[in-house]
Parts: C-alpha cells; sequence; structure tokens
C-alpha cells in the first residue's frame, strides 16, 4: 500500500481543506447543482412507479414489496420487467407515509440530499484509490491525495449527466445503489485496518458485513453487485500490491517463476473466496426471485440486440458505447429517452459513425498500456482503478451478458461516472506537473470547467421539473425520436390541446409506423373529435399490428358503437377482456352497448362485473340504478343503490339517482336527505335542483319547490322540463293565492 504523498497532489489547482470542510464543500456544490429541481413534479416514469404504484399505499400489505418489482406488477407476471428494488420502494412508501400523500417535494428532497451524500463519501473513495489506504492511530482514512480526491468528487458532484438520477425520482434506484456500493467498498477497506505490524491480518467481519451492504446494493438496484468486482480489483492492485503487467509476462512468457506464496499468505484467496461465494449466492436468490427466466424486452427498447447477425450487434454495442463515453465527456446533448429512432442502426462496416468506435478503442487501449506498462506505481494504480471503476459498474448495462431494455440510458452512468471523474482529476494533475509554466491557465480551465457543469446541471434540473419541459427539451436533441413525440403529444393532450397533440402523435406514427400506443391515442382524440371513421382505421390497424392489445380494443368497440356497428364493437370488447381479464372499464363499455341494444339483462352483468372488478367503479353503479329505474324495478334500484353509497358515501351522482328513486316510491324524506347531501357536495348542479324541486311539487311543499326551480334555471335556463314544471307551478301557486267566490 502507497503510504506517502502523490506527487502530482500538490499541483492541483485547488486549496487543500480539512476533510471535514472538503466534504462541506462538495456536499453544497452537489445541493447547488440541483436544488431547484426540490418543488418539480412527477414526471416520465414516476407515474408508473409512483403514483400509479400500489405497493406505496398504506393499505397495501407491506409484504407486497418483497413481492412484487420495482413498478408494482407481480414478479411472476410475463408483463413484468424483473427490476428487483425492494429497499427503493420501501424509501417511496416512506416518503408517502411522511408526507401523507403523492406529495412529490419531499421525494425529490431526499433524492437531492442523497447526492450531496454521495458525492462527499466520493473524497474518501477517491482517496483509497488515488493515494493509497491508510488510517490513523483513531481508525480514520488517512488522505494521501486530498486536493486531487476533492477534484474527482467536485467533478462527480457537478456531472450533468446525473441529473436523471437526482431530479428524476425513479433515480433513487441509482442513488441508493451509489451510496451501498460506496459503503461496501469502504467497509472492505476496515478490514485491512490493522491493530497490528502484521501484514497477513485481516477482519473477516467486516468483509461479511461488505457482503451485506453489497446485498442492500443489490436490493436497490442490479448494478449494485458490481461492487464486489471493484472490492477485488482494489485488493489484489493495492492490498496485495500485485503488478497486473509483470504478472501477465510471468505467466506468458514462463522467464520467472512466479512466487505466490506472499499472495497466499496476505490471504487473497481467502478474501476472493467469500466474495465468489457472497456474489454466487446473491445471484443464485435473485434468479430464483426472478421466476428463473430473464425480462422479455423488444425491438423498440433495444434494437441493436436484434439485429440479424452477432457482427452487427456487436459494432453497435460498441457504437453505444461509445456514445455513453461520450455523454461523459461532453454532457450537453442530454434526453429522457434513447430509443425509437434516437439512434440509427449501423448496418454495414462503410458507415462513417464506425470511427467512433475505432477511436473509443484506441483511447482505451491506450489507456489500459498506460496503466499496465508505466514504470510509475502511482499512476499505474491510479489509471487501473480508475478504468476498474468506470468500466466495472457499466457491465450489467453493456448488453453482454444478458439482453438489457434500453438503448442509452443515462441513469446507468451514474457509478460508472465516478471513474471518469477519478481519471479526470489525474489528468489535472497529469498536466499540472508536466505544464507547470501554464499552471494558472489550467486552474482558470478547471473553474470555467465546474462553473459550466454548475450551469448546465441547473438547467437540465429546471428541464426535469414538469412533463412539458422535460418532453420538448427532446426535440431537439431527438428528432427522430418517436417516443419524443408521442410523449410531447400526450402532455399536450392532457392539458387539453387536442389539436395540437394530434399533429404530434401523427408525427410519432410516421417515424415508427407499427407504434401502436401512438395510433391507440391518436385514435381516441379523433374518436372525441367525432372523426369516427379515421378512428376507426387507426384502431384496427394497431389490434392487427399488435393483437393483445387489449386497451386498443376497448377503444375501438367504442368508436364502432358509436358508427352502429353493434355486432363488431361487441366482439371488439370481449377481444380485450380475452387479452386483460380484469378490465373493469370494458366491461363498463359492453354494458352501455348492451343498453343500447335493450339487452337489459346483459347490461346489468357486466356493470356488475365492473363492480366487482373495481368496488369503486361510479359510472357502472349509477348505470346499473338508473337502468333499474327507468325499467320499473325500483326496489331493485333501491338496494343497488344503497349498495353503491356503502362503498361511495360521498359519490354525489348515486345520490342524485337514488334519491329519484326514493322519490317515485313516495319516500319523500329520505329522497330529500339525498337530494340535499348531493347539493352539499356539488352545490351547482342544475339537475339536482330540478329534480328536487319536482320532489317538492309531488309533496306538496311549493314554496320549496318554487325556490329550486328557480335555482336550476339560474344554472341551465335550457334545463329540459324545468320550465315547463316552473310554469305550471307558478299557475298552480297563483290559483291558490286567488280568493274564494
Amino acid at each position: 500500500m502507497a503510504l506517502s504523498e502523490v506527487y502530482w497532489d500538490h499541483q492541483i489547482p485547488l486549496p487543500k481543506l480539512a476533510p471535514v470542510q472538503a466534504k462541506v464543500t462538495v456536499a453544497l456544490v452537489a445541493l447547488l447543482c440541483f436544488i431547484n429541481s426540490y418543488d418539480g413534479e412527477f414526471v416520465f416514469d414516476d407515474s408508473e412507479a409512483i403514483v400509479n404504484n400500489k405497493d406505496l399505499k398504506p393499505t397495501t400489505p407491506l409484504n407486497n414489496i418483497w413481492n412484487n418489482d420495482f413498478w408494482g406488477s407481480n414478479l411472476s407476471s410475463n408483463s413484468s420487467h424483473k427490476s428487483y428494488r425492494p429497499l427503493t420502494v420501501l424509501t417511496f412508501r416512506l416518503n408517502y407515509l411522511l408526507a401523507g400523500g403523492l406529495h412529490p417535494v419531499g421525494f425529490h428532497v431526499l433524492n437531492i440530499i442523497l447526492h450531496a451524500v454521495i458525492s462527499a463519501l466520493m473524497i474518501d473513495v477517491f482517496a483509497i484509490l488515488i493515494g493509497g489506504l491508510a488510517y490513523d492511530v483513531k481508525g480514520r482514512i488517512l488522505n494521501h491525495a486530498p486536493k486531487t480526491s476533492l477534484l474527482a468528487a467536485l467533478f462527480f458532484a457537478t456531472h450533468p449527466v446525473h441529473t436523471e438520477s437526482v431530479a428524476g425520482i425513479v433515480g433513487r434506484a441509482d442513488l441508493l445503489c451509489a451510496l451501498f456500493f460506496q459503503l461496501s467498498f469502504l467497509t472492505y477497506c476496515k478490514a485491512f485496518n490493522r491493530g497490528s505490524d502484521r501484514d497477513d491480518r485481516f477482519s473477516v467481519q467486516w468483509v461479511v458485513v461488505s457482503l451485506l451492504l453489497c446485498a442492500a446494493a443489490m436490493l436497490c438496484k442490479e448494478q449494485g453487485i458490481t461492487v464486489l468486482g471493484v472490492n477485488a480489483a482494489f485488493d489484489v492492485l493495492l492490498i496485495c500490491n500485485v503488478n497486473v503487467y509483470e504478472l501477465s509476462q510471468r505467466l506468458l512468457l514462463r522467464k520467472i517463476p512466479l512466487d505466490v506464496s506472499e499472495i497466499l499468505r496476505m490471504g487473497l484467496l481467502t478474501r476472493l473466496a467469500l466474495m465468489g461465494l457472497g456474489g454466487l449466492l446473491m445471484l443464485y436468490a435473485r434468479w430464483r426471485i426472478m421466476g428463473t427466466g430473464p425480462p422479455a424486452f423488444t425491438e423498440v427498447d433495444n434494437p441493436a440486440s436484434f439485429a440479424e447477425n452477432i457482427f452487427l450487434r456487436m459494432v453497435n454495442y460498441n457504437y453505444y458505447y461509445s456514445l455513453n463515453a461520450w455523454l461523459l465527456l461532453c454532457p450537453w446533448w442530454l434526453c429522457f429517452d434513447w430509443s425509437m429512432g434516437c439512434v440509427p442502426l449501423i448496418k454495414s462496416a462503410t458507415d462513417w459513425r464506425m470511427v467512433w468506435l475505432l477511436l473509443l478503442w484506441c483511447i482505451l487501449i491506450g489507456l489500459i498500456s498506460q496503466a499496465l506498462c508505466s514504470q510509475d506505481s502511482q499512476r499505474r494504480r491510479t489509471l487501473t482503478l480508475g478504468l476498474v471503476l468506470l468500466v466495472v459498474p457499466f457491465l450489467p448495462a453493456c448488453n453482454i451478458f444478458f439482453r438489457v431494455g434500453f438503448v442509452i440510458a443515462e441513469r446507468v452512468l451514474y457509478l460508472s461516472s465516478a471513474g471518469y471523474c477519478l481519471l479526470l482529476a489525474y489528468s489535472v494533475g497529469h498536466c499540472c506537473c508536466r505544464w507547470s509554466k501554464y499552471r494558472k491557465l489550467l486552474c482558470v480551465s478547471v473553474l470555467a470547467l465546474l462553473c459550466v457543469c454548475v450551469a448546465r446541471c441547473a438547467l437540465r434540473s429546471h428541464q426535469w421539473r414538469s412533463e412539458q419541459s422535460l418532453f420538448t427539451s427532446a426535440l431537439s436533441v431527438c428528432p427522430f425520436n418517436a417516443k419524443v413525440h408521442y410523449n410531447v403529444g400526450k402532455n399536450l393532450a392532457d392539458r387539453g390541446n387536442s389539436t395540437a397533440a394530434i399533429a404530434y402523435y401523427r408525427e410519432a406514427v410516421r417515424l415508427h409506423p407499427t407504434y401502436v400506443h401512438a395510433m391507440n391515442n391518436l385514435g381516441n382524440i379523433l374518436k372525441e373529435r367525432n372523426e369516427l371513421i379515421e378512428a376507426e382505421q387507426l384502431l384496427s390497424k394497431a389490434v392487427s399490428i399488435q393483437p393483445d392489445f387489449a386497451a386498443a380494443w376497448m377503444n375501438l368497440g367504442i368508436v364502432q358503437n358509436s358508427l352502429q356497428k353493434f355486432e363488431e364493437a361487441e366482439q371488439s370488447y370481449w377481444n380485450a377482456i380475452r387479452f386483460r381479464k380484469k378490465y373493469p372499464d370494458c366491461y363498463y363499455n359492453l354494458g352501455r352497448l348492451y343498453a343500447d341494444l335493450n339487452r337489459h339483462v346483459d347490461a346489468l352483468n357486466a356493470w356488475r362485473n365492473a363492480t366487482v372488478l373495481k368496488p369503486d367503479h361510479s359510472l357502472a353503479w349509477n348505470n346499473m340504478v338508473i337502468l333499474l329505474d327507468n325499467t320499473g324495478n325500483l326496489g331493485q334500484a333501491e338496494l343497488i343503490g344503497r349498495e353503491a353509497l356503502r362503498l361511495l358515501p360521498n359519490d354525489h351522482t348515486i345520490m342524485f339517482s337514488l334519491a329519484n328513486v326514493l322519490g317515485k316510491l313516495q319516500k319523500y324524506k329520505e329522497s330529500e336527505g339525498f337530494f340535499l347531501h348531493a347539493l352539499r357536495i356539488n352545490p351547482n348542479a342544475a339537475s339536482c335542483h330540478g329534480n328536487l324541486a319536482v320532489l317538492y311539487h309531488r309533496w306538496g311543499k311549493l314554496e320549496l319547490a318554487k325556490k329550486h326551480y328557480e335555482l336550476s334555471l339560474k344554472l341551465d335556463p335550457e334545463a329540459p322540463g324545468t320550465r315547463d314544471n316552473y310554469n305550471m307551478l307558478r299557475r298552480k301557486l297563483d290559483q291558490l293565492k286567488r280568493p274564494t267566490p
């Protein structure tokens, strides 16, 4: 282990701070970068992972967290992405409990704090990787590279590629994984905090604790297991001080016999065996939890993995690596999604983009040769461990071991960026040593780089504050990405701007002609605008491309019903139910079709199925009451209405319908109570005032009837029948006021 100062450290253009001051400085800079995202909304994947995830709600059993994936789906489901991150979901649930609901501020604040803590802890990690492992008499880590580790930590704290992980709440998985990754590494280092002068002593207990923290990192995100690779490299290169280049020469040339007695004496094989066994157990447990089957991804998710031959697959994978490297080098073009045409496939060896692959490997080979062959042991160690920290955490996302569900994902670079920041800080120190006469210029350049990174982080985190700004920011980065246009269109539609949404949905379909979700949403808007023919064509095309698309089948049924194609509509509804067994909205729409066809029993059965699947389905309950009322089954209508109100005690529409039934049954007092309760909830309901007036009219409370007729007509002067009833009442009141002859 290196116990001397790193020779280039004093050349770094930063002040030498005390350990606590350095960590506070880094944490404050990290907060400065992302603080403006604290009051952002739930955006993009937050909708599925948080807003629609039932595992966050206190009413859901806590055990569900351990049985479901990150998105709340059961791990055994075919639609599950198999992302098992129960500790991350548990922190979401705690946020929900502390805030008393889905209030995004608490979620964002915790993310920002986690990034600040991780950035501060990076000083200790970098200090060990650059300057070696040493402890003072109190067991605290000695930092032999205080300036270099501080600079690397500042680069990490301000790197704009982290915005998705910090400003996007779903990025909590990456943050927690990184935190436990650091703790696992630092705990592994604790195993060598020797209480004696013997070099062969290490603590098995601390190694076991490190493995447990690795398991915790893996329960936050799968990437956490890669800390074992970093720990192993650290052990070999720093604890055992193995010269990898010299070792490889001995093994290959066999000129000098390999002496492994020193390595055996230091217990390296024991530690590697412990980590190997622990890693295998974690992988086995993960495989069993996942259901012994990998997640199923489509060509849209990762087109390179579906390329026609292995050569094209490897070429495109390497092109993806070069793009990830570019995001670390120049994080200016950032996008929330890189799929669907954002990165066109390389289909020929003559594609000009092959240059980027060659450049990437030339740089990597140059770094590896310096890391292995340099005569400078400090440079050799720093470069090697920097490359390990850059490459090893990225391995789960590289498509080599298994297919991943994305093209490029900025969030997976959160840990790998630490290796890049270490290498960048080393490069600054090396340049300062080599070109000392330009030290002031280098100092200004480093300061300018940090300022630009802070500004870019602030700008990008501001874009993550709302879906509108996030999605529109991607249009200039990935103009050929159909998903970007789809999300912009969806956001516009959600805000009521359906005209603009149509243009973006059309562009999404043009860019990706088999984009069934864009067809479905576009068909829905056209249906609402009564452009039924084109809506039917789009939805029919969507289900022909993806026959198990239940939502599109249901929407097609609604359109066909509007076109009075009743048989086709019924078949479409049943297709939707066939592909999604528990589909209450489809049963509701099927019931409406049957009601239009006067198939009253079938309609009631369909609506009853909807309420069984979704007990709070207000429309289905209300339609049952109305249908039974209209067909003269007042007693049954009353029973259904009362049952509905037990489940939905504040639903004013059901109160209104039940009040009408009770009025016809001459239960005037109860009917009045429900009308008045409904009006307390919704005082501007003209129909409720009108029907209450009719009740009072029948009941003989004519002044009250007059009052509510007038209120109804004030709210809706064109209310059907109300004016006629009001005029009839006025004539009756006039007759009563006339003196008897």
